[in-house]
């Protein structure tokens, strides 16, 4: 697993505000995300959850939390839990997405990764498949995602 990113997030998810602060960061390191406000909410190895508030910057023109800000949300968490799950001689791309729209997405949208199986260190790469669950403040599916990540090894250091 990457120490460096679960260090951090394990030093400031017990503080005041350090989760928000969590997040910001990972936003700075990939400003793109930045622009749905995800928050984390967990992550350990093997699951992650973060949410995203209904705002109008997230809305389409149905009043509805707008479905690329929900891959957004799906890739957030996604690609946090993979690298935090994975062994520290491995490294990790995102190489696809399918989703699927359940239901209207209304309200603070929350969302857990899962690997498909569990993370293993290889001499070669592999895909390991995430799948994360959006669900609505009632509890209710909304959105799943399966984000096909491609884990290898890491280059050696000279």
């Amino acid at each position: 697993m990457s120490n460096q990113v679960l260090s951090i997030y394990n030093k400031l998810a017990g503080k005041p505000l350090g989760k928000w602060l969590f997040s910001k960061l990972i936003c700075l390191k990939a400003p793109y995300f930045g622009n749905v406000r995800p928050r984390i909410v967990l992550l350990q190895p093997n699951r992650g959850e973060a949410t995203i508030r209904h705002r109008r910057s997230v809305t389409n023109h149905l009043g509805t939390v707008h479905a690329i800000a929900l891959c957004n949300l799906a890739e957030f968490v996604g690609g946090l839990t993979c690298d935090v799950s994975i062994p520290a001689s491995m490294r990790w791309i995102p190489k696809g997405m399918s989703v699927e729209y359940l239901k209207k997405a209304v309200g603070t949208m929350r969302a857990v990764a899962t690997p498909a199986f569990e993370p293993r260190e290889s001499a070669e790469g592999y895909e390991l498949p995430f799948n994360v669950l959006v669900t609505n403040p009632q509890g209710e599916p909304v959105f799943k995602a399966r984000i096909a990540m491609w884990v290898s090894p890491r280059p050696a250091r000279d």
